[in-house]
This record gives structure tokens, sequence and C-alpha cells, in this order.
């Protein structure tokens, strides 16, 4: 089951709940539902700063580490190159083999590096959740609030919410002043913490001179 059909089976089920109450008791009364941006609020607190902070010093570590072995490829490659006419076939099968290995081992880095990166994320973006989640509770519970919808399910998700016309409904001032954030403070840049991915370093085509044996 998809996003959209979990969000619309939910809404569904929302709905058909006060419609059966209304026919019970011959009113209709609709429950008291607000909204909010559950992404805004965490990127304007100051823990999503620090955790901005740890990531980048992160990245710069890793991003290092694959560039010092770019750097061995480049100049191994470099030195192959120049003495690969002079080699015999063993020694230049075997000097190709190990720039072959470099390759494979800066691929593999920067595979593990994005994933390590990703993981730190996960750890650091959990607590952050929790208390916005808290916060978010809060809200409701001090203001009679029934259920408070997320309206943007994140990146490459459907919206819980397409439109709303009454922004008294919108809570998430409220959930910001509950985390002692001033709502009228302007949001913070956010910082990309992708590994950046240089050229794949080329193995050197082989050189064709005479050979020895």
């Amino acid at each position: 089951m998809n996003r959209l059909t979990k969000l619309s089976l939910f809404a569904g089920l929302i709905f058909l709940h006060f419609q059966a109450l209304s026919q019970a008791t011959g009113t209709v009364n609709f429950p008291k539902v607000g909204y909010t941006n559950v992404d805004l609020v965490m990127a304007r607190m100051p823990e999503s700063k620090a955790m901005q902070n740890q990531l980048e010093i992160t990245k710069t570590q890793l991003e290092k580490a694959i560039d010092e072995s770019i750097k061995e490829f480049q100049g191994k490659a470099d030195n192959y190159q120049k003495t690969a006419s002079q080699m015999t076939d063993i020694i230049r099968a075997d000097k190709e083999k190990e720039l072959e290995n470099l390759q494979t081992r800066i691929q593999e880095m920067r595979s593990k590096a994005q994933y390590s990166l990703q993981n730190k994320q996960q750890q650091l973006m959990a607590p952050i959740q929790t208390k916005v989640k808290a916060a978010i509770q809060e809200v409701g519970r001090e203001n009679a609030y029934v259920y408070i919808l997320n309206m943007d399910g994140g990146e490459g998700t459907v919206p819980f919410i397409l439109f709303a016309s009454a922004e008294e409904n919108n809570v998430t001032n409220l959930i910001l002043k509950k985390l002692g954030i001033d709502p009228d403070q302007p949001e913070p840049s956010e910082k990309s913490s992708d590994i950046s991915a240089p050229a794949n370093p080329s193995k050197p085509q082989p050189a064709t001179k005479n050979s020895k044996q």
C-alpha cells in the first residue's frame, strides 16, 4: 500500500468516524483539526543547525580520505604512463592490477562514506524528531485539537494536506513557541549533506611500445 493510499484511507476513516457520531447524536460536530509542517519546524531548531555542523565535519573528513586515495591513484597512474614502456609484461600487468584495485577501493570508499553520512544523520535526527513530536502533542492537548496533521510528508512524498482555508488551524507557530523558538526569526539556509563525487579516476591505457620479456 503506497503512501497516498494510506493517507486517503486514514482521511476516509476520520470522516466516517465523525459522520457516525453525528448520526448517532443528531448533531454535526466536526473535530478540531490543526496542521503544521514538521520539516519546517525541525529546520528552525538550533539542534538542527548543530546537526548540520556535525555532518559538515564528518563530510569533510570523509572527502579528505577519498581525495587522498585519488591523489595516490593519480600519482601511480602518472608513473605508470611514464615507465610502462620499460616494464616487462609481468611487471606491467602487476602495475595495472594495482591501479584497478585502487580504483575499486575509491569507489567503495565513496559508497561507504555516503552510507556512513546518512547513518549519522539518522542518529542525530532521532532526538530532534522526538522533541518535535512531544511539542506537537503538548500543543494538541493544550488547544483541544483532535488531530494535528503534517502538511508536508517530506521530499519525494505526497503532502498530507493539499489545501487549508483556515490559517487559524495552522499550529506551526504554537509548536515553535513551545520549543522556545521565535516564529518571526528568518529560516536558516540548508546545506547539502551529500558526499561530493569528483570524476572517477580512469585507468591509464597500456603503453604501445616494445616490451621486455
